[in-house]
Order: structure tokens, then sequence, then C-alpha cells
């Protein structure tokens, strides 16, 4: 174990229980954002949420109608014109 790492876990130590989550959320972040640089643990890899798929397009066909004065003004807006 590093220097660095002694210290760390001992500054982790005097901490209260609500900045070592903080602490522990920034570790994640910094994970996260150098993921490439970091390998996955098997117990990391079972907890990752796979980001659903682009949903583009999902709606194509369900518009039927739409009326032909669909781009004019309201009435009630017609005021403020």
């Amino acid at each position: 174990m590093t220097t660095a790492t002694k210290n760390i876990i001992h500054k982790l130590e005097t901490l209260p229980e609500s900045m070592v989550n903080e602490v522990e959320d920034f570790i994640d972040f910094l994970k996260a954002k150098h993921s490439k640089s970091f390998p996955k643990s098997s117990n990391e890899q079972a907890n990752v949420v796979e980001e659903p798929k682009s949903l583009y397009g999902a709606a194509k066909g369900t518009i039927l109608y739409i009326s032909d004065d669909f781009n004019e003004p309201l009435d009630e807006l017609k005021d403020y014109m």
C-alpha cells in the first residue's frame, strides 16, 4: 500500500459518514470519467446498468390525424400577436 493510499484511508476514517458517502460518489465519478483506464471487477460488471437504446422513431405511424389548422394561432393567443 502506498503512502498516498494510507493518507487517504486515515483521512477517510476521520470524516463523518455523510462526507464519506460523498467521497465514494466522487471516486465512482472519477472511475466513470476514466473508465477506459480502469479494469472493471466482476462485482462492478454485475452492477452495471446498460443505457437504454435510442427510441428515435418509436412513435412513427401512431399519429393518425392532424387537423388542417394545426399551425394556425390559437384564438386565445390572438391578442398577443
